[in-house]
């Protein structure tokens, strides 16, 4: 008996010990390694059903295939049309609980918009306009929009840099998109640009889209991109094809958004926006106004300034643009700072030079004047003076140095100290360069014969890259069906050409301010390359339709 009561302990024992092993191995654990889950959560069950009519349910129960939180809901959730209480939202496990206000009106479509404010519980993951949809009456309402939207300035809609625009439906009666409340009628691109608005009422809408910084469906922000639609839209049926151009626009009020005094006693001054006719005036101290030196940045929304003494402890500017005050700005100075005088020279050259461009010397700082005789260049050690340095016709900071450069020499420019002064008598100390004669001849000639320009317009042409950010040339074109670059460099371009509408010379965005869309812009549809030594002719049929 003894034995037999021993043999079922140790039985026991051992059943025990693999229950243990069992329940540790089967616990679960979130997998480790392999790719990362990037799928959204897979919805199972909607109870009550979606587009439900004659709806009566307090509570709306949604089952996913995982586990599920929420995001942000007090942003990303919304049901329109708005209620007075908003709807509780609780999560249990893989379930969402929807727990409606008793205030739901009679005979009327709701739609329960989610944004991107319901994701998986491990990834975070969202599910991306899914949106529940039911009627308190026998009739849902059922017309849609749909439409596409583009960046104004590249003329297409990229994937990664504009995937968190918005679009936004506002009726009239409630147009919010300046306003504190945000916008509750709103849907996001996928990734060719498109949106589509399902089970809308019949309403007169205003239509924006909308690349926001702060998430909150209003336009609150100077930096936001917004487009929208000059006039509203009628819904009595369903409407498509609808265009939307989004762009940076223009603040209602200029803001001198940086000033400080750097390094080397360069006061700079940063504008919220650009100024069509800027003029800066120094009101304190007073004397320093006659001498300063003002150079605006080329869109007018920079100033550097420079001034004759650095002795003051504030000084005061007055922006001014067509008369007009626009800002006062007024700068402390350090009692111990210090600056840096000197005039550093700026080249165009590494180690080779080519004998189109030859060499550009400037300086961050204004140039009074270069003196020549302290400006040397030695050609296998031997001193040429037989070079040109000449003053630029258009800018008066810029430089060219010019000569017969030649193969197979080593060549060493010299710019002696105090060598170039400026109007305060500030001047560089001793600066050298090495280099030698870049052979390749890599240059060519492109004539374009522009047609479809209308007279008496102004247009910006520019030559860009593929990637349409890097400009190389940008030109003024009126009343003119020619435009030439002789001897360019050799490379694929591209054309960009804007229709520059106020004749300010840049191109401008929306202005929802003053109703006015961004200014057209055309791109020529394909690279072209400038070959060495070739003289090419294209003509481009220009069209802003």
């Amino acid at each position: 008996m003894t034995n037999l009561i021993l043999q079922r302990l140790v039985l026991l024992g051992f059943i025990t010990l693999i229950s243990l092993t069992f329940f540790h191995c089967a616990n679960m654990q979130r997998p480790t390694g392999g790719p990362k889950d990037s799928l959204p959560p897979v919805l199972l069950t909607e109870f009550p059903e979606n587009l439900t009519r004659n709806f009566t349910a307090e509570e709306i129960v949604l089952t996913f295939d995982e586990f599920i939180k929420l995001n942000n809901q007090f942003k990303e959730f919304s049901i329109t049309p708005d209620v007075e209480k908003q709807p509780d939202y609780k999560v249990r496990k893989k379930r969402l609980h929807i727990k409606l206000p008793d205030s739901l009106e009679e005979n009327t479509t709701y739609t329960i918009n989610f944004g991107k404010g319901l994701v998986d519980y491990n990834e975070g993951n969202p599910i991306v306009n899914y949106t529940y949809v039911f009627a308190t009456g026998p009739e849902l309402d059922s017309l849609m929009i749909s439409g596409s939207v583009t960046n104004a300035y590249t003329g297409v809609f990229d994937e990664k840099e504009d995937k968190e625009v918005k679009v936004l439906l506002i009726p009239t009666r409630q147009d919010s998109i300046f306003g504190k409340k945000k916008a509750n009628i709103f849907t996001t691109v996928d990734t060719s640009g498109n949106f589509q608005f399902r089970n809308l009422r019949e309403d007169t809408y205003r239509i924006y889209a909308l690349k926001e910084q702060n998430n909150d469906r209003v336009y609150n922000n100077p930096d936001e991109l917004l487009g929208f639609l000059a006039d509203s839209i009628r819904l009595d049926k369903n409407v498509s094809n609808i265009h939307i151009e989004y762009s940076k626009g223009k603040p209602q009020e200029y803001r001198t958004i940086e000033k400080k005094i750097e390094k080397d006693a360069t006061i700079l001054l940063t504008f919220n926006q650009p100024v069509d006719t800027p003029h800066l005036h120094i009101i304190d101290p007073v004397e320093l106004d006659a001498n300063k030196i003002v150079r605006f940045t080329r869109n007018n929304d920079s100033a550097f300034v420079f001034v004759e003494k650095m002795e003051f402890d504030s000084i005061k500017f007055q922006l001014v643009n067509n008369e007009n005050v626009l800002d006062t700005i007024l700068i402390r100075r350090g009692k111990n700072e210090k600056y840096d005088t000197e005039v550093i020279p700026l080249f165009n050259i590494n180690n080779k030079v080519d004998k189109v461009k030859h060499i550009t010397l400037t300086a961050k700082k204004p140039i009074a004047s270069i003196d020549k005789n302290k400006v040397q260049i030695l050609e296998d050690s031997v001193s040429r003076r037989n070079f040109q340095l000449q003053q630029d016709t258009i800018d008066e900071n810029l430089y060219h140095i010019r000569y017969n450069w030649k193969a197979n020499k080593n060549y060493e420019l010299v710019i002696e100290e105090n060598a170039i002064l400026t109007p305060f008598n500030a001047s560089n100390k001793e600066t050298k360069r090495t280099f030698t004669l870049d052979e390749s001849d890599n240059y060519g000639d492109i004539i374009f014969t522009l047609n479809g320009l209308e007279p008496d317009v102004s247009y910006i042409m520019q030559l860009i890259d593929e990637s349409k950010k890097n400009v190389y040339d940008s030109q003024i074109i009126r009343n003119k069906n020619t435009m030439s670059y002789i001897k360019f460099p050799g490379g694929k371009y591209s054309i960009r050409i804007i229709k520059d509408l106020n004749n300010n010379g840049r191109w401008d965005g929306a202005d929802y301010y003053m109703q006015t869309q961004a200014e057209p812009i055309w791109y020529f549809d394909k690279t072209f390359t400038i070959r060495a030594n070739w003289e090419q002719n294209e003509t481009l049929t220009i069209s802003f339709d």
